[in-house]
């Protein structure tokens, strides 16, 4: 009788997408071989021909479940932006090596490639000069969980980002963030930062470090700014039925009844912007504190009769 472990049919459901990365769209399913060796090596199952992995830099096993083993690498395996040594994965993951993020998938949402060329994983190029670096989709990996991989991984570099309508940049250091901004605007650190947490749609790109250096440069961690910002948004969705439109237009109320020196200097600052600027977003966007905080003291202005909506 074989006393070997059954066979599962799960695991051969599943297959690994490049969702980032110089192989970004190539698909590799799981096979009858229980095990799949990835690494820089020419020789193994799965090649990723980059300097940040390793000759052989982890290895998945697909027995009755999927297991990811990293072998010992350099640059460290993550998988959900947590560092690993053996991990299981699940549909949904999202695995780290190198400058490749790495989807597991339902194997009947992929084109699977001919049998023939199926163990040699995704096809490799060598004029380097062309390759392109972390790269992908906010609709594949959503910023927090992007923010999470690079943070873990302690990459250095520019991560751009780009909508239909605004182009935002995140500057890390070693993993943790040191500057941000929003179409070229300067509105600090955590309050750029926050605004670009809610994108959902458009592309990123984490390119190289500036040649010059960042002024004044911050030292936050990536968690800090995730658990602060992803707050954030949660009050500011509760309030929305609060705020007018972004394209609203402001006035200054007049007459004005109420009296200004009952207003704290910020809401005075908030008033100001209002009767200088006129448009919701530009009030956001001048303000000093956060879009939080400006959406508060915007509501309160209006309902207490210093502002109104036009």
């Amino acid at each position: 009788m074989d006393s070997q472990r059954p066979r599962v049919s799960s695991p051969q459901k599943l297959a690994l997408r490049f969702i980032s990365g110089k192989y970004q769209g190539a698909e590799f399913p799981f096979e009858d071989s229980p095990e799949i060796v990835v690494g820089r090596s020419s020789d193994l199952d799965m090649v990723l021909i980059e300097d940040m992995v390793s000759r052989r830099h982890a290895r998945i096993e697909c027995t009755d479940e999927i297991l990811i083993e990293d072998l010992g690498s350099t640059n460290g395996t993550f998988v959900n932006g947590e560092r690993i040594k053996r991990a299981a994965l699940k549909e949904g993951d999202r695995v780290l090596i190198g400058t490749s993020i790495i989807k597991v998938v339902l194997a009947d949402s992929v084109a699977l490639a001919p049998s023939s060329s199926r163990r040699r994983g995704p096809k490799v190029t060598s004029n380097r000069n062309q390759v392109r670096g972390m790269a992908g989709s906010l609709e594949e990996i959503p910023l927090p969980d992007l923010l999470q991989l690079l943070g873990s991984s302690k990459k250095t570099g520019v991560l751009v980002l780009e909508t239909d309508d605004h182009l935002g940049r995140i500057h890390m250091d070693k993993g943790m963030i040191i500057h941000a901004s929003v179409d070229d605007a300067e509105f600090g650190v955590l309050k750029s930062a926050f605004r670009m947490l809610q994108w959902t749609k458009g592309t990123f790109e984490l390119t190289p470090a500036s040649n010059e250096p960042v002024q004044n440069p911050a030292q936050l961690a990536v968690q800090e700014i995730l658990m602060d910002g992803l707050r954030q948004l949660d009050e500011l969705q509760a309030m929305e039925h609060s705020l007018p439109d972004k394209a609203a237009r402001l006035v200054v109320a007049s007459p004005m009844k109420p009296a200004l020196r009952d207003l704290t200097p910020i809401e005075i600052d908030v008033w100001q912007l209002v009767w200088n600027n006129g448009h919701l977003q530009a009030v956001l966007d001048g303000s000093a504190v956060s879009d939080l905080d400006t959406s508060r003291m915007i509501v309160k202005l209006v309902d207490a009769g210093y502002v109104q909506v036009v």
